[in-house]
């Protein structure tokens, strides 16, 4: 079994992204990123955090945006098309999830495409599809980056993706069949889910259920990514597989933590990156 170690692909791939940042600083030109994080939400606040502390490592200007609970759509709206229109922000996400009053895709569509570094706005997911050059979203981005590192072919290979969320089962479903593979993507409604991650050479979960994918849904050999992340009573966190047993019988397979996270704020950077350059 080799582990897949996201975490130090991360900082290799951070130690890029800094000389980037550091040569187009010496033509006067840094690059920016804006977040605007609704509400306090406890994890979104951490993950926020994480954001802001990987920009400042690598020199890219942060800013977050903080706004309450109970803010009016139409201020968020306008908070955006302030940034759409300041060239010092290169890029622009939206922590998600958001209130239940505010109406997520209009959010998402008044972020200038160019500075979607999120990769969600439906101009660059319609791109993406297409197997055109888009943002892609960071979560499935990293995984792909993953593959590459560790000289994977996807080519005609059977992927099970479980969890079909526009920002991670959707995109990552078009990557994998851009890259060729044949891809089986499941999600609540699914029935008998292990027949589905059985007979896969690949599988890949992200739903936020500790434990879900045990030993005997998978085949011998098969290689695991594991994008769910989990607090447990006792505080450790977990993914959604049950890692010390599949960990035993599979041939690749991603750790948590350490895993697909870091890689997640690493292909947030090279995106900010990206909007500057464009």
């Amino acid at each position: 079994m080799i582990l897949l170690d996201g975490k130090k692909l991360a900082g290799k791939i951070q130690q890029e992204i800094k000389k980037d940042v550091d040569l187009l600083k010496q033509g006067s030109i840094t690059p920016g990123l804006a977040v605007i994080m609704i509400g306090d939400d406890p994890a979104s606040r951490v993950y926020v955090k994480k954001k802001a502390e990987a920009c400042k490592e690598v020199g890219i200007y942060s800013v977050v945006h903080e706004m309450p609970d109970n803010i009016k759509e139409e201020t968020i709206v306008n908070t955006i098309k302030l940034m759409n229109e300041n060239n010092s922000i290169n890029g622009i996400l939206v922590q998600l999830p958001l209130p239940s009053h505010i109406n997520q895709t209009k959010i998402l569509e008044t972020i200038d495409p160019k500075k979607d570094v999120d990769g969600f706005h439906p101009f660059n997911m319609g791109r993406l599809f297409l197997g055109l050059d888009s943002f892609v979203p960071c979560t499935p981005l990293g995984v792909m980056k993953i593959f590459k590192e560790y000289e994977i072919d996807l080519k005609g290979k059977n992927v099970c993706i479980v969890g079909a969320s526009n920002i991670v089962g959707k995109p990552m479903a078009a990557l994998l069949l851009n890259a060729f593979a044949t891809v089986d993507v499941c999600h609540i409604y699914t029935k008998d889910l292990k027949e589905h991650t059985k007979r896969a050479d690949i599988v890949i979960v992200g739903v936020g259920k500790a434990g879900l994918i045990t030993e005997d849904m998978v085949k011998d050999d098969a290689m695991i990514i594991d994008i769910g992340i989990n607090r447990l009573e006792n505080g450790k966190l977990v993914g959604d597989v049950d890692f010390d047993a599949v960990s035993k019988k599979c041939s690749y397979i991603t750790p948590v933590p350490g895993g697909v996270g870091p890689m997640t704020i690493a292909m947030l950077l090279s995106n900010t990156i990206k909007a500057t350059k464009l």
